[in-house]
Parts: structure tokens; C-alpha cells; sequence
């Protein structure tokens, strides 16, 4: 028999726990013809609400669940970490336990690593069918840019539902990082990816934990991590406003030597000192934030402790 290892990462959704068990317990029994069997590892990050408590009561009636419980909130990236550490199975996925991610997919994905020789399939949205117009238009914004500015493909709509070979899991292990951008980690590894498509699915129950400001956080760790191109653009704007600073100093000589001109008042000049300390300063934030990330890796925090694990 092989092992499939479940991972599902949870924050405040008391609601949704028993009702993914179930959706889940669908694919049972062509796991079951497939001669693999589920371990269900739910990790809560952190959950104010009664999280914990309905893992519990699913682990008492089935020994297959299991609980990681932090012992606060580190963030989805640290729950997804954690369940892969934790994980035994020959075959590991991730979902989202609000049923965005629909484990009726989960056959067809095993199809594609057992008969088709992949090493993992991913899975994309193709709609955004229920997020507010402007949410997806920075996410879409957000995708090319990072596609632009980073050797790391990051595919548009990509989900963290992913069904892994223990290699790729390995693999992804392998990458010890304090700050994590799993969308990156995942490409940057490398391996042969089965991109699966489909419809966007509304949560049934709860709210949201992802924030614009948050999802904006999170899209600025991905550029830091993945790419040094803001790094050079800092420099290159530093270059080009030394070059102009030059130009403009020779013209002004020269219109005081030839055409006598005085030299332009107050206003020009402190909408061009204005301007220059603001580059100043925006060039600056870009190397405080590669700093930041720096400052975090040296210290070599854990990624997340544990609370309690059954």
C-alpha cells in the first residue's frame, strides 16, 4: 500500500473542517482501488476560533487525522512548511480546507504523476469569478510583473493545490528559508509540472483570511525573494540623476557666462530637491526591505513552533 499525505493548512475555519473531511473522503474509494491509503495532517495556524476542537473530534473518529497545532499565528507559508516536514506519504498534496480547492480533482492529478511520469501537478485558476474587479486586477498585474523581473516562472492564477512525488517534496524541503514564497519554490526546483485548469469555486462558509494590504505584503516578499531587479533599478535611477545633476549644472554655467541669466528661483529648486530625495528615499526602502528579509535569515528563528501535535 502507498500513502497519500493530506496537508491542510487552517486559520479560523471552525466551519469548514468536517465538511472538507467529507468532500475528501469521496475520492476514498478510488484511492482505495489504487491500493493508496490517507493520512490527513490539518495544521492550525494559530485559529481564535473552535478550529482545534473539530480536528479533534474527527481524530477520534478516524485515527487517519492528524492535528499540528502552532502555538500562534506564523502565517499560511510556515503551515505549508510544517505539513510537508511532517508528512510520510509516497504522494503529498495541499489544499485549502474552505473547498476553494476541490478534492474531486485529486484522481485525475493522480493519474497524471502515476500513468503520465509527472513529478507534480498544479493546479490554476482560469476565472476569478467572485473576487472584487479590482483584487484581480492587481493579481494579474502582479503576475506579469513578477514574470518580467524574476528567471522563476510564477503562473498566473497558480493555487497552492498541488499533488508532489516524495522527490519533489524533498526537494522543496531542501530549501530551508526563513522568508517563503512557496509559488516561487515551487518553479524554481525545477521538475516536470502538469498544469491542471479550472473555474474559479467560491468559499461556502467563513471569510477571506487574505486582506488587500495583506495579499500586497505577500506579493512583495515574492519579488524580494525571486528577483534582485529592484536592487538594480535603485542603481540605475542613482546613475541617471547623477548624469542629469551634471547636465544641469553645466547649463546653468553656461547661461550665467553667455546669456547672463540669473539663477532660477526657489520654486524649481525645491521641486527638483523634492523629487530627488524622494527617488532618494524610494531607492533607499527597496535595499532596507532586501536588508530586512537579510536581517531576518541570519537569525535563524524557527519557521514555526509547536503547540501540541496528535
Amino acid at each position: 500500500m502507498k500513502l497519500l499525505s493530506v496537508i491542510v493548512p487552517c486559520y479560523n475555519e471552525e466551519e469548514n473542517i468536517r465538511d472538507f473531511y467529507n468532500e475528501l473522503l469521496k475520492t476514498e474509494a478510488f484511492f482505495k482501488s489504487k491500493d493508496v491509503e490517507f493520512e490527513i495532517i490539518y495544521v492550525n495556524d494559530g485559529s481564535k476560533d473552535g478550529t482545534v476542537r473539530e480536528v479533534k473530534k474527527l481524530h477520534e473518529e478516524d485515527e487517519r487525522v492528524h492535528l499540528i497545532n502552532f502555538s500562534r499565528n506564523f502565517g499560511k507559508e510556515a503551515g505549508i512548511y510544517a505539513g510537508l516536514q511532517k508528512s510520510k506519504g509516497d504522494f503529498v498534496v495541499m489544499l485549502d480546507c474552505d473547498l476553494q480547492d476541490p478534492p474531486a480533482l485529486l484522481p485525475e492529478m493522480y493519474g497524471y504523476i502515476v500513468n503520465d511520469g509527472y513529478d507534480s501537478v498544479a493546479t490554476r485558476r482560469v476565472t476569478r469569478k467572485g473576487e472584487p474587479p479590482i483584487r484581480s486586477f492587481f493579481a494579474r498585474r502582479f503576475y506579469s510583473l513578477i514574470n518580467k523581473m524574476s528567471r522563476t516562472e510564477i503562473v498566473d492564477g497558480a493555487r497552492d493545490y498541488r499533488l508532489m512525488t516524495r522527490q519533489f517534496v524533498d526537494a522543496i524541503l531542501s530549501m530551508e528559508e526563513y522568508n517563503r514564497f512557496s509559488k516561487g519554490i515551487f518553479g524554481w526546483v525545477g521538475f516536470e509540472t502538469k498544469w491542471l485548469e479550472y473555474e474559479n469555486i467560491e468559499r461556502k462558509k467563513g471569510e477571506t483570511k487574505w486582506s488587500f494590504w495583506k495579499l500586497f505584503v505577500y506579493a512583495l516578499d515574492g519579488i524580494i525573494a525571486f528577483s534582485t531587479v529592484p536592487l538594480a533599478v535603485a542603481s540605475i535611477l542613482g546613475v541617471v540623476f547623477c548624469i542629469l545633476a551634471v547636465i544641469l549644472i553645466i547649463v546653468t554655467i553656461v547661461r550665467k557666462m553667455v546669456f547672463g541669466d540669473p539663477t532660477s528661483g526657489w520654486p524649481s529648486l525645491v521641486c527638483i530637491i523634492s523629487l530627488i530625495s524622494g527617488v532618494q528615499l524610494f531607492c533607499l526602502g527597496i535595499v532596507g526591505q532586501y536588508l530586512s528579509k537579510t536581517y531576518l535569515e541570519v537569525k535563524h528563528r524557527p519557521i514555526y513552533i509547536v503547540k501540541e501535535e496528535i
